[in-house]
């Protein structure tokens, strides 16, 4: 069956304007260690780059409010109309993060007129994700709506692979400091443009098919959020979306795109530029892997190539971030390895949410800065605070004898490019790439098929967005905190794992199969 002109021009105005939404949201996340020190008080780096990371989480977490709203006025009023207020919105305020004053211009106000413009941005963006997809598999034609789909979740690649491309050439034709004082401001201010073209495309959107019947027939409800919240089929669904297929793809996609360009520049110590290009490389490859996993769901089922997805995502998480390390910068893993780093006092008990309060404390944030990862130990008899280093120990708090002492036992301040493997990165990238592949590419489809028609965008955008905010969303976040307060970079990766094998366990009890599932009612 060829798609009609009209399902093209759905297509494409649909998917540009979710370009849009992703690329405007994932600007933010990849200037997020820039922002650390545009934004927030320098004195506490680590503290500040989490600030920027949790401030990145907000606008997720917020998403389900913008759900709740647009989603109740597409269920009563049309998709149509939610559609372009939304795209408006997120290009409205993306411009205006261009615009802000910085930390140090204006002090705090800074961080918090950037807080409320991501809060903002998240209410457009839990307007326009879920909701749009089911506007695309309504207009989609039966038997081919898994491929037909899938190119909607090309956006959310797409958004992050242009954000991070006008990156990479601003870092090669402007200089640190010139990137510092205004190049960062480039990628925001675009967007005007690119908001232009989103809604002049929209205009000319269609309303969806399924919900011109609904109206005609007078059957559009009154109240979709409470009926949603009433029926016990629509609640099961609903948290089966949230635990299982939602958690699922949101947290692979973070790990993948977002956090996997943090791991490689502060753990990994890998060059910002080096680092970025491995990430949008890898990023490239989703777009045929989605369509792939689209088109076999449409000839083996929805439900196999979900599952497939959140087992290769829970199973290999852990051993290929391991593997960056080893491939990424081999001098760092032989230190880590051959080198026990042991810190000894009392009142050790540092926090990145506030300055570090004795020189105990003072060492675990420079160790942690520094992406070393250390046992934490009482106090010996009759000695104050003492660092030992493969036997090498430093009293105090002393930076400079710290690293001296470090550098002696082999650790390296910056991963040197020339002993990175970059082939092995890139095809290590490509294994979360897969995972992430196999659930967005029928994901699309199932948000749509598992609700009936009535209340269907509430249904499907509300867990989506709750899901994707409160667990995909905050991920980084969470994953940095908890390397953090271990000690050990790599502690932090066991959150997305253990969630994605309870996706996968919830998955295989209750996932239906909705391949056939017909659409208008």
């Amino acid at each position: 069956m060829d798609i009609s002109a009209v399902q093209r021009k759905v297509v494409i105005a649909a998917c540009f304007g979710t370009f849009l939404e992703w690329y405007d949201f994932l600007t933010f996340a990849s200037l997020a260690t820039y922002f650390s020190v545009l934004f927030f008080p320098p004195e506490n780096p680590t503290a500040a780059l989490l600030m920027s990371l949790a401030t990145f989480g907000v606008g997720m977490v917020v998403r389900p409010l913008g759900s709740a709203l647009f989603g109740s006025l597409a269920d009563k009023y049309g998709r149509r109309p939610v559609f372009i207020a939304t795209i408006a919105l997120m290009g409205v305020t993306t411009f205006l993060v261009g615009l802000l004053p910085t930390y140090a211009s204006i002090g705090l106000l800074a961080p918090l007129l950037l807080l409320l413009l991501r809060l903002l941005q998240g209410l457009a963006v839990g307007g326009e994700i879920g909701g749009v997809a089911v506007y695309l598999t309504e207009h989609a034609p039966h038997g081919k709506r898994g491929m037909y789909t899938s190119v909607l979740q090309l956006m959310g690649p797409l958004g992050i692979l242009v954000s991070t491309l006008q990156i990479v050439l601003l870092h090669q034709f402007l200089d640190d400091a010139a990137f510092n004082a205004w190049g960062w401001r480039i990628p925001f201010l675009f967007s005007a443009v690119l908001l232009f073209i989103s809604i002049r495309s929209r205009m000319s959107l269609e309303e969806s098919p399924v919900f011109r019947e609904l109206q005609a027939a007078g059957a559009v409800s009154k109240a979709p959020l409470r009926e949603c919240l009433s029926d016990r089929r629509t609640l099961g669904r609903m948290a089966l979306l949230f635990f299982c297929i939602s958690a699922g793809g949101s947290l692979l996609f973070f790990s993948s795109q977002v956090y996997a360009n943090v791991f490689l520049k502060s753990v990994v110590r890998l060059d910002a530029q080096l680092a970025s290009t491995l990430v949008m490389s890898s990023t490239l490859l989703l777009f045929p892997f989605t369509i792939l996993a689209g088109w076999l769901s449409d000839r083996m089922g929805r439900r196999p190539i979900l599952l497939a997805g959140l087992i290769l995502g829970a199973t290999t998480i852990m051993p290929v971030f391991k593997a960056l390390q080893h491939y990424g910068n081999p001098a760092q893993e032989r230190f880590r390895q051959e080198i026990v780093v042991s810190l000894y006092g009392a009142d050790c008990g540092y926090s990145p949410f506030r300055r570090a309060a004795n020189d105990c404390e003072r060492d675990q944030e420079f160790l942690t800065k520094n992406g070393v990862s250390y046992d934490l130990r009482g106090p010996r008899a009759g000695q104050g605070v003492v660092a030992s280093i493969g036997g090498s120990e430093v009293a105090g708090f002393q930076p400079v004898e710290l690293i001296a002492a470090l550098k002696a036992k082999g650790w390296v301040e910056q991963a040197d490019s020339a002993q990175a493997n970059r082939f092995m990165l890139f095809l290590l990238l490509i294994v979360p790439v897969i995972a992430v592949a196999l659930i967005t590419g029928p994901q699309t489809a199932v948000l749509a098929e598992l609700f009936t028609a009535r209340t269907r965008y509430t249904a499907a955008a509300l867990p989506h967005n709750l899901s994707a905010g409160w667990i995909g969303g905050l991920s980084p976040f969470m994953v940095t905190l908890i390397s953090v307060q271990a000690g050990d970079a790599l502690a932090g990766l066991w959150y997305p794992v253990g969630l994605l094998f309870v996706a996968a366990v919830i998955g295989m009890l209750f996932l239906p199969e909705t391949r056939d599932v017909p659409l208008g009612h």
